[in-house]
């Protein structure tokens, strides 16, 4: 077998960077993701296995170049075998970069067996520092346990840990220089999201949003903020900016207002075994059937290989005939 190929799309963009849906469940109902009563979940008998998680991720780093890999979800923590995951993963030759994003509501547990295992680091999402508006977007009562989990993760070595921040219009829009003091007294990385248009119930919209001009506004009211070096970003979706002279960072990825497709280095599985090759995409590739009846793992690359070859110029946000994909981003893994 010869070495790794790559993920290569005709805009010549390579993807190194793999996102692992390992479930669409999740234990929160933030506003901005799924209704109150949750979602119809994916049968069981349609998820990826362990062992066919891992054999696709053995696939993509050892014979389409990738280099870091993501577990998200829904919420990962909820997939049972997920600490054997991370460590069969992590025993791969090329060993990949791994990270996981998370809620948070599970780490303080989870953390230090997910260090033992290989895993890298951790994004957690955080929206407020408080606990009654936290209850009011997530619809659960769980602030306590996602502080908690933040301080495992820091402990256990699961760094830098990043926090991921959307601010949504009259509930903790106010909260960005707050949040940005708390997060530097403690030496997490925070990173704000503008709000996609991903939720199941497609409420959507783009007046009103909270914007990245909006942020880095909010943000100079308390701090002074330098542009990174532009050449630091690479493929990194977040702008980042040294807060008062260093060496602490804050990141902003303005996916609707200040897209950066042109940089992407990514390829995302969801949890049922479908290549996507945009968070945005309308269009899946089959990977699961492939596995299932018997491809091997050259034929399961050529597939993949194919699949990001036609890869668009971008996610089409900008355009006004831009349409929702039909998955939300629960089960479409972050």
């Amino acid at each position: 077998m010869g070495g790794p190929t790559v993920l290569v799309d005709t805009y010549g963009r390579v993807a190194t960077d793999l996102r692992v849906s390992l479930t669409d469940r999740c234990n929160l109902r933030c506003t901005y993701c799924m209704p109150e009563e949750g979602l119809q979940w994916l049968a069981k008998p349609d998820l990826l296995t362990d062992d066919e998680i891992v054999r696709l991720v053995d696939v993509a780093v050892s014979r389409l170049g990738i280099e870091e890999v993501r577990f998200t979800g829904g919420e990962p923590l909820l997939r049972p075998g997920l600490v054997s995951v991370v460590e069969r993963c992590a025993a791969l030759t090329a060993r990949p970069r791994m990270s996981l994003t998370t809620n948070g509501i599970g780490l303080k547990r989870t953390a230090h067996a997910l260090k033992a295992a290989g895993l890298d680091r951790v994004n957690v999402s955080l929206d407020t520092l408080r606990p009654d508006v936290f209850k009011t977007l997530t619809r659960r009562d769980r602030h306590a346990d996602v502080l908690a989990g933040l301080e495992a993760a820091h402990d256990a070595g699961l760094t830098p840990v990043k926090i991921n921040t959307v601010l949504m219009p009259g509930l903790n829009d106010d909260e960005a220089p707050d949040l940005l003091a708390w997060a530097v007294e403690r030496g997490y990385e925070l990173r704000f999201i503008e709000q996609m248009p991903l939720d199941a119930q497609h409420g959507w919209k783009r007046e009103g949003m909270i914007t990245a001009g909006d942020i880095l506004a909010s943000l100079r009211t308390r701090f002074t903020l330098t542009p990174e070096d532009e050449s630091a970003r690479g493929a990194a979706p977040a702008e980042r900016w040294i807060v008062d002279g260093g060496p602490h960072r804050v990141g902003v990825i303005g996916s609707v207002t200040r897209p950066f497709c042109a940089a992407c280095d990514r390829t995302r599985l969801t949890a049922d075994g479908q290549i996507r090759t945009c968070l945005f995409a309308t269009e899946e590739t089959d990977l699961r059937a492939a596995l299932r009846s018997g491809a091997g793992d050259e034929e399961i690359a050529r597939i993949w290989k194919l699949a990001m070859w036609g890869k668009k110029a971008g996610s089409g946000l900008d355009d006004p005939s831009f349409l929702q994909p039909s998955r939300p981003m629960s089960a479409i893994g972050g």
